[in-house]
């Protein structure tokens, strides 16, 4: 039974891999991703209530008078 020559596996095994590698990276820099999303300005415009230009005072149950 004649012995296995392995002395080739290395470079067959390291070629194959950097062969897959190219591959792969020349596969994934093909691909188009969407653009992340800009961030938007938003103005907020204080709305004017009634309330907040009175002065008000509220009363807690306990100094209202006694009925």
């Amino acid at each position: 039974m004649p012995q296995l020559d392995t002395s080739t596996w290395f470079i067959t095994i390291v070629s194959s891999m950097l062969t897959l590698f190219i591959l792969f990276q020349l596969k994934i820099s093909s691909q188009t991703f969407p653009t992340p999303p800009s961030p938007k300005t938003l103005i907020t415009q204080k709305t004017k209530n009634p309330w907040e230009t009175k002065w008000t005072k509220i009363y807690s149950p306990l100094s209202l008078p006694q009925q």
